[in-house]
This record gives structure tokens, C-alpha cells and sequence, in this order.
């Protein structure tokens, strides 16, 4: 492929617009629906809970998240119009039903207030953070005290296999993204990477690996 050529796949998972947007949102749901599992799953969910997501793409896992316990309400952000509107149109039930609410944000400020959020979580979203400290100081200032904040992302190992990373990814192994929670007050709880087989752009399984930090405030 032509470096322009990788430059759009790379400009597309950061930021999905138009018809090829709506392409990479449904594939990025498919093949990172186990990452999204095992984010969900370390939050601990209890009843009554306000979740929120970052960079949520088409939020195809929503039905995922309510199965977890009863009276939960999700917030979803994300940068990308296209998922917004995505997001809205496929979760429209839990919108109806005052379920589920998504808003457009700039990657950097949070628009909620302080303490808001007993559990925050996101996927595959560091590569693209812009100020990662001061994101999260946003998400650290959101959060309750003791609230649990997942991030979980493709290790650098596979991530730098693919031909499209060089362009628009900071790329993190366990230690690199670790040595980045240091500098804020989280507390990290747990950690955990787990190997799944994924299939390749050219459609052979592959070995990801991927972590799970959970963050306690």
C-alpha cells in the first residue's frame, strides 16, 4: 500500500468520517469486541451506576454494558461526528429511553461536572490522546472517589506490525502506558494482557495482544 493509502486507514481510526467511516466502525466493533468485554467486565458495575466511555465508535456493545446490572445510565464522547450519529442511530432504544446519552467533545475537556461518573472506561483510545496527562486529570476530576477507570488498549508488539501505525499513533506497552498513570494521583489495581487470535487485514488469525489497566481514584 502507498503511504497515502495508510495515512487515510490511520486518519480514519482516529477520527471515522463518511461512507469508509462507517466501514472502519463496524469492523473496529467487530475486532475489538473482546477488548471492550474485558474493560466492561473490570469495572465492577454495581446497580444504579453512570458509566462513561471515550471514543465509544459505534457503540455496538452498548446491550453489552446494561447487561452488567440493572438501572445503569451510559455516557458515551467522541470526536467523530460520524460516530455520534452512528452511536445514536444503533443504541436509539436506550436513547429513547433515557438509557444511554452521547455528546461530541475535543479529545482534551470533559464536559461533565466533578465526581460525576462511578466508572469510566475506554478502548483503544491512547494512541490518539493529544495531552494524555491532562486527559487524565479530566478523567481523575470526573470519577468518584473510588471509582474505577479501564483503559485498555493493543500492545505496542502488535500494534507496530501493522503497516498503518507510523502515521497519527503513539504507540504503549504495559510499562510505557504505567510510567504515564504515574504522573497522575490513580492508583493502578489491577493489570492484566491476555493473547486473542484476530484476523488480519488479509484475513489469516493473528496473535493480539492487549492490556487492561484498572485505575482506582
Amino acid at each position: 500500500m502507498k503511504k497515502e493509502e495508510l495515512q487515510a486507514i490511520a486518519a480514519q481510526l482516529k477520527h471515522p468520517t463518511g461512507e469508509k467511516g462507517i466501514e472502519m466502525a463496524n469492523m473496529m466493533n467487530e475486532t475489538n469486541i473482546n477488548m471492550t468485554r474485558h474493560s466492561i467486565q473490570n469495572l465492577n458495575i454495581k446497580a444504579g451506576d453512570s458509566i462513561l466511555e471515550l471514543g465509544h465508535g459505534n457503540a455496538g456493545h452498548l446491550e453489552f454494558v446494561f447487561e452488567q446490572a440493572e438501572k445503569l445510565k451510559y455516557y458515551g464522547l467522541e470526536m467523530s461526528e460520524l460516530m455520534f450519529q452512528e452511536a445514536r442511530r444503533i443504541n436509539r432504544n436506550f436513547v429513547s429511553q433515557k438509557q444511554a446519552f452521547f455528546s461530541l467533545y475535543d479529545g482534551n475537556k470533559i464536559p461533565f461536572e466533578d465526581t460525576f461518573f462511578d466508572n469510566i472506561f475506554t478502548v483503544n483510545t491512547i494512541y490518539f490522546w493529544q495531552e494524555p496527562e491532562k486527559l487524565l486529570s479530566e478523567i481523575y476530576r470526573v470519577l468518584l472517589q473510588k471509582g474505577i477507570f479501564c483503559v485498555t488498549f493493543a500492545e505496542e508488539s502488535f500494534m507496530k506490525q501493522l503497516p498503518f501505525t507510523p502515521y497519527e499513533f503513539e504507540l504503549y506497552n504495559t510499562e510505557k502506558a504505567e510510567k504515564l498513570i504515574e504522573k497522575t494521583l490513580f492508583k493502578i489495581v489491577n493489570k492484566e494482557t491476555l493473547i486473542e487470535k484476530v484476523k488480519s487485514k488479509t484475513g489469516e488469525l493473528v496473535d493480539r495482544a492487549f492490556t487492561t489497566l484498572v485505575l482506582e481514584k
